[in-house]
C-alpha cells in the first residue's frame, strides 16, 4: 500500500475559526501554507448562512476530486505532464494537430481535449488518454490530501448522506487513491470520471447526471463541491447548488469572476458545520 501525507498535516500554531454561529468557536489546526486564510472569516453572514442551509440541506453531496479532495499532481506537476503528451504527438509526425495556445497550455486536459475534437473517437485519442490516465496513476504516491477533506467525508457519511465523485480524472486513479486513505467504503459505486467520450468532460454536467440518476437524488437535494469554474458550470448546468472550495486567494477570485457565491478556504468550516449539525 502507498503511503501518504495524513490528511489533517498542518503548518504553523492553531487559529481561531468563527462559524456561522456567532457564539461557538472552535480552536482548529492552521491550514498549509498555500492556504492564507481559514474558513469564512471574512465572508459576510448572509453567506455564512448561505454556507450552513446549504450544508444542512445536502442529502447527496458531489465531490470534484483533484482540488477539494486532494491536490493530484502535488508531486509530479501536471505541467510537466502536458509537455509529454505535447512531446508524443510531436515524436509521431503530429506536430500541427494543436494550435499554438493548445501546446503552450500546460494543462493535460487541454491537450486531450484538443485531440478530440479534430480526431473523435480515434485509436489516437484512446492512446493519448491512456497515456494521461497512467500518469495520473503515477501521481497518486504524491498526491497531497487537502487538509481536512478525510474528516469531512467520513462525517458527512457518518450523518447519512451519500456522497459520488464527479471528475474529469480516470475513475481508475480516483479509486487507487480512495483505497490508499481508506476511504473506498465512504463512494463506492458512484465514483464518475472520465470516459472515452471525452465531449462529456466538464464543463459539460454529464458525470453529474450521471450520478444523480444512478442514486435517484433531486438535483436540489444534491450539493457539489469544486474548485474551478467548469466545475461550477457543470452544477449550474444540472441544477445542483455549488461550494467552492478556493485554497487561495488567487482561486478564490477565479471563482467569484465565475460567478460562484458561497465559497471557502479550509474544509475545516464544512467540518465544523457538520458536526453542530449531527
Amino acid at each position: 500500500m502507498v503511503r501518504r501525507p495524513l490528511g489533517n498535516h498542518h503548518f504553523g500554531p492553531d487559529t481561531l475559526l468563527v462559524t456561522s454561529d456567532t457564539k461557538q468557536t472552535e480552536s482548529v489546526p492552521a491550514e498549509t501554507e498555500d492556504d492564507n486564510r481559514g474558513g469564512i472569516l471574512d465572508a459576510t453572514q448572509a453567506e455564512a448562512d448561505h454556507l450552513t442551509e446549504l450544508i444542512a440541506r445536502a442529502r447527496v453531496v458531489l465531490w470534484d476530486f483533484d482540488g477539494p479532495i486532494c491536490r493530484l499532481f502535488a508531486g509530479h506537476a501536471a505541467e510537466r505532464v502536458a509537455v509529454d503528451l505535447v512531446e508524443w504527438l510531436e515524436g509521431r509526425g503530429l506536430h500541427g494537430l494543436l494550435t499554438e495556445p493548445e501546446r503552450e497550455s500546460l494543462d493535460p486536459h487541454v491537450v486531450l481535449r484538443a485531440v478530440d475534437r479534430r480526431h473523435p473517437g480515434s485509436d489516437l485519442v484512446a492512446e493519448l488518454e491512456e497515456r494521461l490516465t497512467q500518469e495520473e496513476l503515477r501521481a497518486t504516491a504524491t498526491a497531497m490530501p487537502t487538509a481536512y477533506a478525510d474528516p469531512v467525508i467520513r462525517t458527512w457519511t457518518a450523518v447519512g448522506s451519500r456522497l459520488a465523485i464527479a471528475t474529469n480524472n480516470s475513475p481508475r486513479v480516483v479509486r487507487e487513491y480512495l483505497l490508499g486513505r481508506g476511504l473506498t467504503s465512504c463512494f463506492v459505486p458512484h465514483i464518475y470520471g472520465r470516459t472515452q467520450e471525452l465531449q462529456h468532460l466538464k464543463p459539460d454536467p454529464h458525470c453529474l447526471n450521471r450520478a444523480l440518476n444512478a442514486m435517484g437524488a433531486a438535483p436540489s437535494a444534491a450539493l457539489m463541491i469544486g474548485d474551478t469554474p467548469s466545475d461550477l458550470a457543470a452544477a449550474n448546468a444540472a441544477g445542483v447548488p455549488f461550494l467552492g472550495y478556493a485554497r487561495n486567494d488567487r482561486k478564490e477570485k477565479i471563482l467569484r469572476e465565475a460567478g460562484a457565491t458561497v465559497i471557502v478556504h479550509s474544509l475545516s468550516t464544512v467540518l465544523t458545520l457538520l458536526r453542530a449539525q449531527a
